[in-house]
């Protein structure tokens, strides 16, 4: 079996240049000077730009590494060098079917299973596991945000109230998947209506029995998994400890990226809060490959509330966006092709029954 495949049509570049054209018509209606804007990204310091694209691929390095202390406990034979392409591969996905981190996860469960196969469930568990590791991170940073900038006077209005809600819908996100994850017939009930669902309407052409089978021996095995991470308490916390890292990674990113531009002056209770509220709206699987407009717009925005001027806000969110965006969107893809080019040849081998040409 193959990497899956994704089709770029003419729609994905045709998306792109509309997002791209909407966040520049957008910043020109508040009249931003985009002269001004391509004269400061031409005067970036490079040196602290250089150390804020470092920051962003050992985010990724860390983050990686947490989930690969998550399935090597689970005894998941993948060594740190397919980890690492695997996320990779999952972050391409992401970029092009934009429904934030999820098709990116689906990615690297397929990954997994056809690496080893039967190991779905335990490949799910691991990314399950690290999803619920990352949203206590981000709760924890808006939190501790939110109080900073309240002690400081600089956070009211509508932001105030958006920082509260994604507390309120992250907290009772995370309560909704940890309780799937302890109440095993709750999520069977789920699955099994899912299935029943897609029998009715297909009206019998799809013969769904075998498929059924194979999600009952996911869903178990998923469980099981779950339940050995409870009783490792070393297992989570080595994988949270680089969880952390790599959050710390992202807030760097952003301050470097500041500092590169001649503004070094912006707060880290700012960043903490403006970066949170950043990664739930790109988040929002809006339709649009690439991610391109509404993140953006966000972003300026969010910095211009807190004091950050025009020019220098939209600046740095487009520096910003080629280090979390297009550097990460390259790596994926040469991640991708590494993974398609390296299933090639072993299918290829298998067929002629030698030996394969390289192991990792």
């Amino acid at each position: 079996m193959s990497a899956p495949k994704y089709k770029v049509t003419w729609k994905t570049p045709l998306l792109l240049i509309i997002g791209l054209v909407v966040f520049f018509v957008y910043i020109y209606v508040f009249n931003v000077d985009i002269r001004e804007i391509i004269v400061k990204v031409q005067h970036t310091n490079p040196y602290y730009y250089i150390l804020a694209a470092m920051a962003s691929v050992l985010d990724i390095v860390f983050f990686t590494l947490a989930w690969h202390f998550l399935l090597r406990f689970l005894s998941v034979r993948l060594s740190v060098f397919k980890s690492f392409a695997f996320v990779w591969a999952g972050i391409f996905v992401d970029t092009l079917i934009p429904a934030e981190s999820v098709s990116g996860e689906i990615t690297r469960i397929y990954l997994v299973n056809r690496e080893q196969d039967g190991a779905a469930g335990k490949a799910a568990a691991s990314v399950v596991a690290q999803r619920l590791i990352g949203m206590g991170i981000n709760i924890a940073a808006l939190l501790v945000g939110a109080g900073l900038l309240l002690f400081e006077s600089q956070l009211y209005g509508i932001v105030l109230g958006l920082v509260l809600f994604l507390i309120t819908a992250i907290s009772l996100s995370f309560i909704l998947v940890l309780l799937l994850c302890f109440r095993e017939k709750w999520t069977f009930r789920i699955v099994d209506g899912v299935i029943g669902f897609a029998e009715r309407v297909s009206r019998g052409h799809w013969r769904l029995k075998k498929l059924r089978e194979e999600v009952v021996e996911i869903h178990r095995a998923f469980h099981v998994a779950i339940k050995e991470y409870v009783h490792s308490p070393r297992t989570l916390f080595i994988a949270s400890l680089s969880a952390v890292i790599a959050w710390v990674l992202s807030m760097s990113v952003f301050y470097l990226t500041f500092v590169s531009v001649g503004y070094p002056q912006i707060s880290w209770s700012a960043i903490l809060v403006i970066s949170a509220i950043f990664v739930a709206v790109k988040s929002a699987p809006i339709g649009v490959p690439f991610e391109v407009g509404l993140p953006e717009i966000t972003l300026t925005t969010l910095l211009v509330f807190f004091g950050v001027p025009w020019t220098i806000s939209a600046t740095a969110t487009i520096l910003m966006r080629l280090l979390t965006l297009w550097l990460r969107f390259f790596i994926g893809f040469g991640a991708q092709q590494w993974i398609g080019l390296k299933a090639v040849i072993t299918r290829q081998n298998t067929e002629t029954g030698s030996a394969p040409d390289w192991k990792s």
